[in-house]
């Protein structure tokens, strides 16, 4: 790894002031990119198949997984549909909207435009563009569809330039470990979608339920990859244990925890960095054994969303212990230090 500059008082040992900044930018440049493709995703498989009881779609589920009812009421009182989408599309207010993150991609990238290629940069200034242009008038239901599509697709390009061309040093390690707790957070997230929309108990394991599992598993783009090991059934042990547990599925929990480990241990090892992620290793070690530990049956009985919503919680700790290991806030000298200064 090439020394961005020389340390200085008050860094930890081993970082520098320059490191920690563009460390924080790349993994919350993966994690907002990430977001963004996945609430796409939500927004699309909502709109094709989830109905609450009168029939029509259950916009509200959106606001319920991502815990936003306070803030989405504020704003909106009436809560149509088109309130929902407005909300997540392109509210400003909104800082879990696709125009905030796609603003908040922007800034991180300009910080860490030393770091990415040419090619990464003119993509995302091309793709949060496009986003922070979008009027009223463009979010239709009609036209939803082809709107979550292009997101979606302009999502995949920026991974897979991003793959092609940005160099394999501390950053994209960051980088990586963004994107691992980005999709280990978001696929509890849709699989909590069939909480928030349970059928009556006499229409478990009919159709209709059949039905929402199948639009779960689109959700995550794992309907082919499940096919390939259960062509025939699906029940929602075995979506859930596919979704959680399969190691073979790109975004599944277990995958994503795994290379989370693999990136840290890399730190540790190659970047001598082990004593400042010591309390993560930890946290996600501990995280695996239980979900290696518990059959999906076993989950799902237990409280399949207390579970989700343990995971998220364990998600967000692990975020916090990154950041006050890799880049700890600088503590400001007080009046009475600036004195004895002069």
């Amino acid at each position: 790894m090439t020394q961005l500059s020389a340390p200085s008082v008050g860094m930890l040992p081993g970082l520098n002031t320059l490191l920690s900044r563009y460390a924080e930018s790349m993994m919350w440049l993966a994690r907002y990119m990430e977001r963004i493709e996945n609430l796409a995703r939500l927004i699309e498989v909502t709109e094709a198949f989830v109905r609450g009881p009168d029939g029509e779609t259950g916009w509200d589920s959106i606001v319920q997984i991502n815990s936003d009812e306070s803030r989405f009421q504020a704003l909106y009182p009436s809560a149509s549909g088109e309130d929902v989408l407005q909300f997540y599309i392109i509210d400003p207010a909104n800082p879990s909207s696709i125009r905030a993150m796609a603003n908040a991609v922007r800034e991180n990238a300009r910080s860490v435009r030393p770091l990415i290629s040419t090619e990464m940069w003119m993509q995302l200034n091309i793709f949060t563009r496009w986003i922070l242009d979008l009027k009223p008038g463009d979010i239709r239901q009609t036209g939803l569809s082809a709107l979550c599509n292009h997101i979606k697709q302009d999502c995949q390009t920026h991974t897979g330039i991003t793959e092609g061309t940005l160099y394999r040093d501390q950053a994209w390690l960051f980088y990586l470990l963004g994107r691992h707790l980005e999709r280990s957070d978001q696929i509890t997230r849709l699989i909590d979608i069939r909480y928030h929309k349970l059928l009556p108990l006499d229409e478990i394991g009919s159709e209709i339920d059949t039905t929402q599992w199948v639009s779960v598993l689109r959700s995550a783009a794992a309907y082919h990859a499940f096919r390939r090991l259960q062509p025939v059934t699906t029940t929602p042990a075995n979506v859930v244990g596919f979704l959680l547990k399969n190691e073979g599925f790109p975004r599944s929990l277990a995958l994503n925890l795994r290379q989370t480990a693999d990136v840290l241990a890399a730190l540790s090892t190659h970047y001598n960095l082990r004593k400042h992620g010591y309390a993560v290793q930890e946290r996600l070690a501990e995280l695996r054994a239980t979900l290696e530990d518990q059959s999906s049956a076993e989950i799902i009985i237990r409280g399949l969303h207390e579970y989700m919503h343990w995971i998220q919680t364990q998600i967000e700790a692990i975020q916090n212990e990154l950041a006050a290991a890799y880049w700890p806030p600088v503590e400001q000298p007080s009046e009475t230090d600036i004195y004895r200064q002069q």
